[in-house]
C-alpha cells in the first residue's frame, strides 16, 4: 500500500513530441444530464479538458446538451430526444462509443452518471449499455446506483467506479463511513475484488484499490464538501483513462491527487466562497 504524491505528474504528464496528433492525449464522451442536472456533465468535460484532453463529446437529453453547449465554445453536446437518457437510445450510445474509440485511435473514455438522475427507465438502459462496452469507463454519480443492481455488467473491464460514502452503502450494501481508516482500506480492497472492478472510495483520504493493490491519496481540503466538486475529479479521471496505457487503479489514484490538490490551491484563495470552476481553473498550476 502507498500514498500517492507529486512523482505521478512526472510520470503521467511527460513533454509531449513535437510530432503529436489530435487525440493522442485522448477523447471522453460524458453521458450524462437531464431536465433538472445541467451543470455536471459540463464541469466535468471542463475538468477534462484541463487535464489534458484533446476533445470532450457530451450526450444529454436535448435540453440539457443545448443548455451545456451554452456555458462555452470549447463544449460539444449531442442532444437526445426526450427529457431522459432511455433505453431507445442505447444503440446509438454504444455506436458513438465505438466510433470514438476509431477515431481516436483507441484513446477514449467514457463517463457516464454527472447529471444522469435516476428514472427507472435511464437505469435500464445504462446498465444495458455497460453491458454493451468495454473502453475504459468511469462510473460516477447516479450511475453508481443503476451498477449496483446488476454488478456484473462491470466485472473484469477496465472501469473505475467513484462513489462517497452514501454510494459506497448503496453500491455493497455496507457502511463505511463510521470504520477506522484501516477498516476502511480493507473493506474498500475487498468489494473491488467481489466485484471485479477498480473503486475509487472518496473520503478525507481518498482510497483507490482494484481488489489487489490499494493507493491511496492525502490531498484535498474541507472547503471542497460543495456540490461540483465530484464532477471534476470524474472529468480528470476520464481524461487520465482515456490517454491511453494507464492503467485504471494508477489513474484513479492521479486524478484523486491532481483534484485534491487543486483544490488545496483554490481554497487558499476563496476558503468558504469556493465552487467547483475554482478547482478546474487550478488543473493547470498542479500538472505543470
Amino acid at each position: 500500500m502507498i500514498t500517492v504524491g507529486a512523482a505521478i505528474i512526472k510520470k503521467l504528464y511527460p513533454p509531449r513530441p513535437s510530432e503529436s496528433r489530435k487525440y493522442d492525449f485522448g477523447l471522453m464522451l460524458v453521458i450524462g444530464g437531464s431536465e433538472y442536472y445541467t451543470g455536471a456533465p459540463a464541469l466535468a468535460a471542463a475538468a477534462g479538458f484541463r487535464a489534458g484532453l484533446d476533445m470532450v463529446r457530451i450526450i444529454a437529453p436535448q435540453r440539457a446538451a443545448d443548455i451545456i453547449a451554452s456555458f462555452s465554445p470549447t463544449l460539444a453536446a449531442y442532444g437526445l430526444k426526450g427529457s431522459h437518457v432511455g433505453k431507445s437510445h442505447v444503440a446509438f450510445l454504444v455506436a458513438r462509443t465505438m466510433a470514438a474509440k476509431e477515431i481516436a485511435r483507441g484513446n477514449v473514455s467514457v463517463l457516464i452518471g454527472s447529471g444522469l438522475g435516476r428514472d427507472e427507465e435511464t437505469q435500464e438502459a445504462v446498465k444495458e449499455y455497460l453491458s454493451m462496452i468495454d473502453v475504459p469507463t468511469v462510473i460516477d454519480a447516479d450511475a453508481i446506483h443503476t451498477v449496483a443492481e446488476r454488478p456484473e455488467v462491470i466485472a473484469n473491464k477496465p472501469f473505475v467506479i467513484t462513489p462517497h460514502s452514501q454510494e459506497f452503502l448503496e453500491l455493497t450494501g455496507k457502511t463505511i463511513f463510521e470504520l477506522t481508516q484501516e477498516e476502511r482500506i480493507e473493506l474498500v480492497k475487498q468489494e473491488a475484488s467481489r466485484l471485479k472492478t477498480t473503486i475509487l472510495f472518496k473520503a478525507h483520504v481518498d482510497i483507490a484499490s482494484d481488489g489487489k493493490e490499494v493507493i491511496l491519496n492525502q490531498t484535498g481540503t474541507p472547503y471542497m464538501t460543495v456540490g461540483g466538486t465530484g464532477d471534476t475529479l470524474a472529468g480528470i479521471l476520464g481524461a487520465l483513462l482515456a490517454r491511453g496505457g494507464i492503467a485504471p487503479l494508477e489513474a484513479a489514484a492521479a486524478a484523486a491527487y491532481i483534484n485534491g490538490k487543486a483544490g488545496e490551491l483554490a481554497s487558499k484563495k476563496f476558503k468558504d466562497s469556493l465552487i467547483a470552476t475554482d478547482v478546474i481553473n487550478e488543473i493547470s498550476s498542479v500538472i505543470r
